[in-house]
This record gives structure tokens, sequence and C-alpha cells, in this order.
């Protein structure tokens, strides 16, 4: 029998019961929670040589811990010097256990990494309760090898969650220490 992650346990424990009461939430199911993590990585380099994607999809591999989907163009574009069809990056949806297991990471040892942090962007929210943020280099996961990076590369890291407004969206992500800057 395999446990639930860490993150898991502490949003069955602590925050829904503590977003059921700020919020006077009537049935469970109501509840917002966390539905999918969505990781992109771009590769525009990847229109002059066909390694660059590759190295981006063992990155998303090592950082997600399954095997990304590889993006393709779907229009031409001659000032991109793009064609149609052609692999310009790749992308991981996470789900269940995989997702909280990521946040967990991301939260308590990638975020710190990051150079000069001071927090992220409270109002990065789309409306619906899904947050979005992007890193600009991959390195400051413990998967990637500093040695063994051929190009600083950024990702988009996209929360998907059930609730019905930014307002309980962030009172969710900060149940699981998510660092907002005030």
């Amino acid at each position: 029998m395999t446990t639930k992650p860490r993150f898991q346990v502490m949003y069955e424990k602590d925050i829904k019961p503590a977003l059921k009461q700020k919020y006077g939430y009537k049935n469970d199911m109501q509840i917002p929670r966390l539905d999918k993590i969505v990781l992109n990585m771009g590769v525009g380099e990847a229109t002059t040589n066909r390694a660059h994607i590759e190295n981006a999809v063992s990155d998303m591999t090592r950082i997600s811990g399954q095997k990304p989907l590889i993006t393709h163009a779907r229009k031409a574009n001659a000032s991109f010097k793009i064609r149609e069809d052609m692999a310009i990056g790749c992308k991981v949806t996470l789900r269940r256990a995989h997702m909280y297991e990521f946040l967990d990471r991301l939260v308590t040892i990638a975020l710190p990494r990051v150079r000069d942090f001071r927090g992220i962007n409270g109002r990065s929210f789309d409306g619906r309760g899904n947050y979005a943020m992007g890193l600009k280099e991959q390195i400051v996961f413990p998967e990637i090898d500093y040695d063994k990076v051929d190009q600083m590369r950024g990702m988009d890291i996209i929360i998907c969650t059930t609730a019905q407004s930014d307002e309980e969206a962030k009172e969710l992500l900060r149940g699981f220490m998510m660092p907002f800057r005030n």
C-alpha cells in the first residue's frame, strides 16, 4: 500500500476544514481543491537544432516524473522561421499524487532556490481560480544536474483549481504555503 503525499494529507486534515469554516460551505464537494498542474516549456531554439527539444524533454521528464508531450506549431510563421507541424516545446499535465508531490517540491525546494526571490505575484489568477507563474531557469529543481545543462530554459507552471473565485483559490494555495508577495 502506498502512502499519500504530504501535501495531500495536509489538504485533507488542515486546509479543507479551514476553507469550509471560512466560506461556510454546506457540502464537501463545494470546497476548492487542486485539479491539475500543467508544466509548459517553450523551446524556440528547436527550429535550428533538434537536440534542443530532446534536452528540454529530458529536463521536463526529470522535473515532473513523467514523459512530456511534444507540442507542434499549428501554423507556419516566417518571421520566427517556424514551419507548420514543427516541434516547438513540450508540456506535462500532473494529476492526483504526482500533482501533490510536484507542488511540495516546488514550494519547499525550488522556489527558495530562485535568485533574488521575494515571493510570487498574488495577482496572476485568471478570474476562474487558476494560477499561472513562470520560472526563468529550470536549474532551481534539484533533479536537474547543473553540469549537464546545455542552456537555461524557463517554464510556465499553471495550477488549476476547482475554486469559483480568485480569492478562494488564493486562500487554497496559501494553505499549501505558497509564498505570495504582499
